[in-house]
């Protein structure tokens, strides 16, 4: 019993012994093989590093020929250069000889270009300040006519309004009561949209207002009144719906076209207003805008259309 338990004890460390063996001898094998893979991609990077030794060698010596051959021009394009200085130094001293013995004529042509140059130049200035001046001449003589037809223009006009004034006056002592008459009287032509102008051809409406205070009690009451628009000789301009009337001061009865009437009831201080759609475009000149009652001229103002 005791011997087969020794030989099982030695089977078994024998078993053992083996499987190291083996385990050992492939390790060796697989270590083996690794250094077998190192030793040829050491070799593979050695002949790479060879060419590229060889390549290195082979743009070195063709460096060294074109050195050389740079050093060959370099010593030719030297030679040149001193030969082309040497032609220089002489050609220089052929010019300053040439120079020296023409000083004095120089000096003389260059004082005379100086004088040529500053002549030119003072004529330059005064050809241009009398062109200038000639120029001024004209403009003056334009605006001198221009003045002469605005100045006559103004002229016209202000004695035309002048006149058209004397008239309005004159009517308006004629018809208009001492203590029933308009104060603050306001006369003016609108365009289309809400602005005034003075442009006849633009006008669309015109407007009138005016104050009447401390009016006379056998005066107030519901009365007419009439907006009157006529030309500087009295013209009533043209209407699409002419208003006749008639109005009586100090017994005296005057026929009127009215462009607008109202019904006003007069209270002792009112501000009244009218207003008149023009349906023909207003001609360039003066026209007047009168209000009156059944009794008399209240106000009038004059208006300029261009």
């Amino acid at each position: 019993m005791k011997t087969k338990h020794i030989l099982g004890v030695v089977a078994l460390i024998l078993a053992l012994l083996l499987a190291y063996t083996g385990w050992w001898g492939n390790s060796q094998k697989q270590e083996k093989m690794s250094y077998i893979d190192k030793t040829e991609r050491l070799s593979s990077e050695m002949a790479e590093l060879n060419d590229i030794k060889d390549n290195l060698e082979f743009e070195v010596d063709s460096l060294e020929l074109a050195y050389e051959e740079l050093n060959y021009i370099n010593d030719s394009l030297s030679t040149s250069l001193t030969k082309a200085n040497k032609t220089i130094y002489r050609r220089n001293q052929t010019i300053k000889a040439v120079k020296a013995s023409n000083t004095d004529r120089d000096a003389e042509i260059g004082n005379l270009s100086e004088q040529i140059k500053g002549l030119l130049y003072s004529k330059s200035q005064l050809q241009g300040q009398i062109q200038q001046l000639v120029l001024q001449n004209d403009s003056l003589k334009m605006r001198a006519g221009v003045l002469e037809v605005d100045l006559g223009k103004a002229r016209q006009d202000n004695l035309a309004l002048a006149n058209l004034n004397r008239s309005m006056q004159s009517e308006i002592g004629n018809l208009t009561l001492s203590n029933f008459k308009a104060s603050g009287f306001r006369a003016e032509v609108e365009r289309k949209k809400p602005k005034v102008t003075a442009k006849g051809k633009k006008a669309k409406r015109v407007n009138v207002s005016f104050d009447l205070t401390n009016v006379p009690v056998e005066y107030q009451g519901v009365r007419m009144i009439y907006m009157v628009i006529s030309d500087d000789k009295g013209t009533p301009i043209k209407l699409t719906n002419p208003i006749m009337s008639k109005v009586t001061v100090n017994g005296t009865s005057t026929d009127i076209i009215a462009a607008e009437a109202k019904e006003i009831n007069i209270t002792s201080s009112q501000r009244l207003a009218f207003s008149h759609t023009l349906t023909e475009k207003l001609s360039a000149g003066y026209y007047r805008v009168m209000i009156y009652t059944d009794i008399g001229l209240l106000g009038a103002s004059s208006l300029r259309l261009r």
